[in-house]
């Protein structure tokens, strides 16, 4: 089929009849501005639509299918566990938990962890164990995240991040004050003797892929240092090799106190952990924290089974080398370009700031079968698999310039 026919194909179906979107339309809470497609089917960088239509997807669920869709290792896995025991109480001990446990701290550099279900429940969890840590040492300060940040849809994380997430939601929770992202000054004349933490994402995802700077970073870490508060990074989006390292402060040379994780950690399968220093762990008493399904024996095995193919088939370096590639191809194309502001990135997370904002652009790929998404308005979003080929990667890369020009058009 001729170019020209499956963009012709893949508009029709937009159109077309679908249970699936008639059901939800009718019956789910009407929160998600979606594209007009039913995805039924994934395997690898590639899903398809109840219309047959293939994409390749460089949103990979939001930085969250880093092993690619249905990796079999992943799906055999999830049976395997399902078949044995999917979940108990953590008042019992559980073998597939334990063995990610001790995984999880040897690959951050880290003591102990604490399982939950997702992202947002991750940094939740991250503010309790600063706060206990902080109020066991007599601090009544503040926790300081960052202007332009995102760490998830709850009351407490909504608080930390960007104004519009908490419109309709006051009175916000108090104890949360806010300072500008890679702002060195800004932050020194903030922090005090009576901080409770300072929160941060070392790449912003939702604030448009804006990678924290060295420096930054490391006065976060001397502040902490010297006023002794945790330093706490929101490793949720950035975090399981998506930057070239398991995390991506493993690339400034710095350790963080506390670290959430969750998205890439299950390949898909819902799982969150917060990870910590055992000097801030120990704050936590018997039943200041817990969960329910968090932790459970399933998602323990997928997580580890995801762990396990990463370093022995080497995602990591791979996730470097093709992230550079991606970059450089895309920065040789804004070089005479003013339609591309800036490219940006670590690894396969990666920002293309326009000249205009990108939904349009968003579609466009879409009809030509890529997947990605915008964020902060103005940037694309980029963070396919780390197991895309490099035919892949041309191939999004083409499409996004298609798309690019073709919005221009309508300028």
């Amino acid at each position: 089929m001729s170019k020209s026919g499956k963009i012709l194909k893949v508009a029709k179906s937009l159109i077309g009849k679908q249970p699936a979107k008639k059901k939800a339309d009718k019956y789910h809470f009407d929160l998600y501005k979606r594209y007009p497609i039913t995805l039924v089917k994934g395997k690898g960088c590639k899903v398809w639509d109840d219309e047959r239509n293939e994409y390749i997807d460089a949103l990979a669920g939001i930085a969250v299918n880093s092993l690619g869709h249905c990796h079999p290792r992943i799906v055999n896995a999830i049976q395997k566990q399902s078949g044995k025991l999917m979940h108990i109480s953590n008042f019992y001990y559980n073998e597939p938990q334990s063995d990610l446990a001790e995984k999880l701290v040897k690959v951050s550099g880290l003591d102990r962890v604490f399982f939950c279900n997702s992202g947002a429940e991750a940094v939740e969890g991250a503010i309790k164990l600063a706060r206990k840590y902080s109020s066991n040492n007599g601090k009544t300060g503040k926790i300081i995240s960052m202007g332009n940040s995102f760490h998830g849809r709850t009351l407490g994380t909504i608080a930390m991040g960007k104004d519009k997430y908490q419109n309709g939601f006051a009175p916000m929770p108090s104890g949360f004050d806010r300072v500008e992202f890679n702002n060195v000054k800004a932050l020194e004349d903030r922090v005090n003797d009576q901080t409770v933490a300072i929160v941060m994402e070392p790449i912003q995802g939702e604030g448009g892929i804006v990678p924290v700077s060295k420096e930054f970073l490391q006065k976060a870490r001397d502040l902490a240092d010297k006023y002794d508060f945790p330093l706490i990074l929101d490793e949720v989006q950035t975090g399981i090799a998506r930057t070239g390292k398991m995390f991506a402060y493993q690339n400034y040379g710095i350790t963080p106190d506390i670290v959430a994780s969750a998205k890439a950690l299950g390949s898909g399968f819902p799982i969150g952990a917060v990870l910590a220093k055992e000097k801030t762990a120990k704050a936590f008493d018997y039943g200041n924290h817990g969960t329910t399904y968090g932790g459970n024996p399933l998602a323990c095995a997928a997580a580890l089974e995801t762990l396990t193919v990463i370093e022995e088939d080497g995602i990591c370096e791979k996730a470097r080398v093709r992230g550079d590639y991606m970059m450089q191809r895309l920065r040789d194309l804004s070089e005479n370009w003013d339609a591309i502001q800036e490219v940006r990135g670590v690894g396969l997370m990666i920002g293309v700031e326009l000249n205009f904002p990108g939904a349009e652009v968003v579609v466009e790929m879409m009809k030509r079968g890529v997947l990605s998404n915008c964020a902060s308005d103005v940037v694309i979003r980029l963070v396919p698999p780390l197991v895309i080929s490099k035919e892949e990667i041309d191939k999004v890369i083409d499409v996004l310039v298609e798309s690019i020009k073709e919005v221009e058009k309508k300028q």
